[in-house]
């Protein structure tokens, strides 16, 4: 068997307030030994578990890897108003006039991620 994938880890300065954005923005949760000032969290999700681990660099250039995100019980465009409300910040935008196209946003570290259509926009155009 090869191997599988245990955790996506993601460098943070606050590896605790990070996973908690990430924690509330995909209705995950943190462990039960996470506190703020720990090294590192872990935010255990339905689709994956995200390690976050403290690291003293800041980030500089674009991410090489980033999330993409597809909402499951609301539409892009509400997924994006409702992370923006837990602290994410706009990127760039990259809807179309068709409706198709995504949003890229930035997390409370800076970290780019981007917000797809869901499974019900996809399948009605």
């Amino acid at each position: 068997m090869s191997s599988l994938i245990r955790h996506v880890t993601i460098d943070a300065a606050d590896p605790y307030g990070l996973a908690g954005f990430w924690a509330r923005a995909l209705d995950g949760s943190l462990a039960d030994d996470d506190f703020p000032g720990d090294p590192e969290a872990v935010v255990t999700t339905a689709a994956a578990a995200l390690l976050f681990v403290r690291v003293d660099d800041r980030k500089a250039v674009k991410n090489r890897v980033h999330l993409d995100l597809q909402p499951q019980d609301r539409t892009r465009d509400e997924e994006v108003e409702r992370l923006l409300s837990l602290g994410a910040t706009l990127q760039g935008d990259h809807r179309r006039p068709d409706g198709t196209g995504w949003v890229t946003l930035y997390d409370p570290e800076g970290n780019e991620f981007c917000v797809e259509r869901s499974a019900a926009e996809r399948a009605n155009g």
